[in-house]
């Protein structure tokens, strides 16, 4: 009788248990029986899956490939059943998001209400981080991904784009001082990303030609929304994304320094998830749902916005 359905969930267990003696105990079977049933998997499909000599479980690039595979395979099968079980309900169980801790307080958790009144069966498990995570380390279903997207096998619905800009309060400029050039801000508390991927340097016009300042200052962090808070508070000079500025700015919280110098290269904003033909039905409703509110958040126009400073 074919078992594959059996064998994947078996080695998905093994995957997320770390180990076969685990895996076994939490399948209720012996360890020899889970052993056996891995190797023959792998010699069904005639290539190794798991690498046995070290003491902690490793996956060959195929084992990662075909879990992560099995894990939307069986999470489609088991949606199926409900639904079917259910009479056609709608799609329900768990998404796991993740998205920078800027953009999806701005952007995504003012959608969440409505997503809910569509589709009252799914729960969202949303993680804000400015840190790249592995869609596939985490489990994550979706990620929000702003800038250049590496190679890799995901699929991306792109959202739209978004530039930084440098600013600072009013209190702030009024005790410091506005810069009026790029050099000015060697003598300005200017507030950076303590992660490995950001720019330790802003890119500057100066002169006709384009310098990078390296610029320090009292607080590093590693989110957008700190340093556009303590912005709004005075402590410093931020460069942000305009979708996080826009709202302080028209309330006169946040103005504009240094627009004609700024290097302001737009940011490319995409939706990745794993796979676009084997999505689970819930997964497909969150990106149909959330991806064209997103893209007409992002097309928004501020209002109200006060002159930069110069």
């Amino acid at each position: 009788m074919d078992n594959r359905a059996g064998e994947m969930m078996v080695f998905v267990q093994v995957v997320e248990a770390g180990s076969f003696s685990e895996a076994a105990r939490q399948l209720m079977m012996t360890p020899s029986t889970v052993s056996k049933l891995i190797a023959r998997l792998e010699s069904r499909l005639g290539i190794r899956l798991v690498e046995r000599s070290t003491r902690r479980l490793l996956l060959t690039r195929e084992g990662e490939f075909y879990y992560e595979r099995s894990q939307r395979l069986l999470a489609d099968l088991d949606e199926t059943e409900q639904q079917i079980a259910h009479g056609g309900a709608e799609p329900e169980g768990l998404i796991r998001v993740n998205s920078s801790v800027s953009f999806g307080a701005a952007a995504l958790e003012p959608i969440l209400p409505a997503f809910w009144e569509a589709y009252p069966k799914i729960v969202i498990d949303l993680s804000l981080s400015d840190e790249v995570v592995d869609l596939y380390l985490e489990r994550t279903d979706v990620a929000i991904r702003v800038g250049r997207l590496p190679d890799s096998n995901l699929v991306a619905r792109k959202i739209g784009e978004t530039k930084r800009r440098i600013v600072a309060s009013p209190a702030y400029l009024e005790r410091r001082g506005a810069p009026q050039t790029p050099e000015d801000l060697l003598n300005h508390n200017c507030i950076g990303f303590n992660f490995r991927r950001a720019n330790p340097v802003w890119p500057m016009r100066e002169g006709g030609r384009i310098v990078e300042r390296m610029l320090s200052g009292s607080l590093l962090t590693n989110n957008g929304e700190t340093i556009r808070r303590m912005a709004v508070a005075g402590v410093g000079i931020g460069r942000i994304a305009d979708y996080h500025v826009r709202g302080p700015i028209a309330r006169g919280e946040l103005v504009e320094v240094l627009a004609d110098s700024a290097i302001t290269e737009a940011d490319e904003i995409h939706a990745l998830f794993r796979g676009a033909q084997l999505l689970p039905a819930r997964v497909r409703a969150f990106l149909d749902f959330a991806v064209p509110r997103l893209q007409r958040f992002l097309a928004e126009e501020p209002t109200a916005i006060a002159p930069p400073v110069t």
